[in-house]
């Protein structure tokens, strides 16, 4: 059976999460438009300076990887 665009979408960000948490931060799933995710940054990530690089850098091209239909990510 063939998982949702959300499912996959989730399933990475949780394997993308205990590297965020190791810094005090977290993600969360808020929606996806199209072909793009919206997420929301917590903890440690909400307000650090580096955290649009995380976003872009790891967090995005990780998704990118692994669901080509993503374009890009987005923090809300």
């Amino acid at each position: 059976m063939d998982k949702t665009v959300r499912e996959r979408v989730e399933k990475a960000l949780e394997e993308v999460r205990p590297q965020l948490q190791t810094d005090g931060g977290d993600i969360e799933l808020v929606e996806i438009e199209n072909d793009v995710v919206k997420v929301r940054m917590k903890g440690a990530c909400a307000g650090c300076p580096m955290s649009s690089m995380t976003l872009q850098w790891g967090v995005e091209q990780y998704l990118k990887k692994k669901i080509p239909e993503i374009a890009r990510v987005e923090a809300i």
